[in-house]
């Protein structure tokens, strides 16, 4: 089995921190690999909030996660900080495709890489809608 190259800082487009926290230590004194997915997650929907593309309460159209993975190179410990760099590696008509990174604060190399796919779709229906140009517009500036 062959594992992908680790990822750079340069393969992203947009970072943001996260801090962890004691309760994400596990038994063997390092954060658990959910938390990971957790921080990927607080990544992903902190830029699109920033961007102005959900209104968590009130969008009549969401994103829901359809595929998620994630891949560890290193492990880190409560109290160190992280944070996640996002890039975009598809765009489809209803769909995103993004690469994750999990870098150690000031890292230049990914401590995890995720894999996080998003379909946009209609709150009411939960049927895939194709994005509005000016959504699109934004997700373009991440692809790498």
């Amino acid at each position: 089995m062959s594992r992908p190259a680790r990822l750079k800082r340069s393969d992203f487009r947009w970072f943001c921190p996260v801090a962890s926290r004691w309760e994400d230590n596990d038994a063997y004194g390092h954060v658990n690999n959910v938390v990971y997915l957790s921080w990927v997650d607080t990544g992903v929907n902190r830029w699109l909030l920033q961007n102005g593309l959900i209104d968590i309460a009130r969008s009549t159209e969401i994103f829901y996660v359809v595929e998620t993975g994630c891949l560890f190179f290193e492990g880190v410990a409560y109290p160190e900080n992280v944070e996640i760099g996002i890039a975009v590696e598809k765009l489809g008509s209803s769909s995103v495709i993004y690469s994750i990174g999990v870098f150690r604060e000031g890292g230049d190399e990914t401590l995890a890489q995720s894999r996080y796919v998003h379909v946009l779709v209609d709150r009411a229906t939960e049927r895939p809608v194709s994005m509005p140009e000016g959504m699109r517009a934004k997700f373009s500036a991440l692809l790498r």
